[in-house]
């Protein structure tokens, strides 16, 4: 019951935040703006995000090999694009983690070992995009000039680097009881083990470019979707912006971030002195990009052979 309250608030959220971000934008202006160009640049973002996946494939397979659950390169791409449908069709912004974490505990890695490569690999990736929100700083308080947008900036960032470096610390702390207090048990060798991937000298360089690389190609996707619709906005701009934006839509609150990036798109862009339209205009058509790719991800999970090995039965997924 607790868990149909929840996707039903979740759905609400979405609903709600996209009715008033679509109030924006005058559909026949945006439809006007696409020609051949367009396509082209749509599927560039559609071969980009594909790529990021590729790359988040490359980063998850580093990380796994460490919590027990190895991974082939070709295992961590196929259950990478399942994943994306999953993310894009239930009602969680974890949905398509929980598949991935069933389908390698599933191939014989075990519960413990596919939840902890899967955590593990997401809070690297949060690390990860608060650094590159913080390196850009500086050029974004030029762009920003609103004090609210700034102080927003600031709070969901440091916020962001705050946990992650908890988290970070949680594994060096010597108190014993970490270990043994249920409370804490899974937390800290979660944490144990992202020390000791990331300041690896072997493996924490490789670690950091693949897990900055995938949020570079998040902006790549976001700019050819800008260069699609020809909108004003520069490169440097985009880079700026999409950061944050994403960080915010990582919060589980909607459906695969519907509204909530909408929404965010268009203040960030408010805010940078650029038209809240095209901000919304942009999250739409990345949304879209999305879509399309993760349902490349469903026609792999509907003639994989875990489907097949299902069946019928059902995928739970935790709540």
């Amino acid at each position: 019951m607790r868990r149909i309250l929840l996707s039903t608030v979740k759905i609400l959220i979405s609903a709600a935040l996209l009715y008033f971000a679509l109030s924006k934008i005058n559909f026949y202006d945006l439809a006007s703006r696409f020609d051949i160009a367009s396509l082209g640049w749509i599927g560039l973002a559609i071969a980009v995000m594909f790529l990021q996946i590729f790359v988040g494939a490359l980063r998850w397979r580093e990380i796994s090999a460490d919590c027990g659950a190895p991974l082939v390169i070709t295992q961590a791409v196929r259950f990478n694009l399942i994943g994306t449908f999953f993310n894009q069709t239930l009602p969680s912004s974890i949905g398509g983690d929980a598949v991935r974490l069933w389908l390698v505990a599933r191939g014989g890695a075990g519960w413990r070992a596919a939840t902890y490569s899967i955590f593990v690999d997401r809070a690297i990736g949060l690390i990860a995009l608060a650094v590159v929100i913080v390196a850009s700083l500086p050029w974004s308080y030029r762009l920003i000039d609103n004090p609210h947008g700034r102080s927003a900036l600031l709070i969901v960032d440091f916020a962001a680097l705050a946990a992650g470096a908890g988290f970070l610390l949680l594994g060096r702390l010597p108190w014993p009881w970490l270990r043994r207090w249920w409370a804490t048990h899974h937390l800290h060798a979660c944490s144990v083990i992202a020390n000791r991937v990331i300041f690896s000298r072997k493996r924490g360089p490789k670690l950091a470019a693949l897990s900055l690389l995938v949020h570079v190609l998040a902006v790549v996707v976001a700019w050819c979707v800008v260069r699609s619709i020809a909108a004003p906005v520069l490169f440097g701009q985009t880079f700026q912006l999409i950061p944050p934006v994403m960080l915010i839509t990582m919060l589980p609150i909607s459906i695969a971030g519907w509204g909530v990036r909408e929404a965010t798109m268009g203040l960030a862009f408010g805010y940078a002195g650029l038209a809240s339209n095209e901000g919304v205009n942009v999250s739409l058509l990345f949304g879209c990009v999305s879509f399309i790719v993760g349902a490349f991800g469903g026609l792999v999970w509907i003639f994989s052979a875990e489907k097949r090995a299902q069946g019928s039965a059902p995928i739970e997924v935790p709540e």
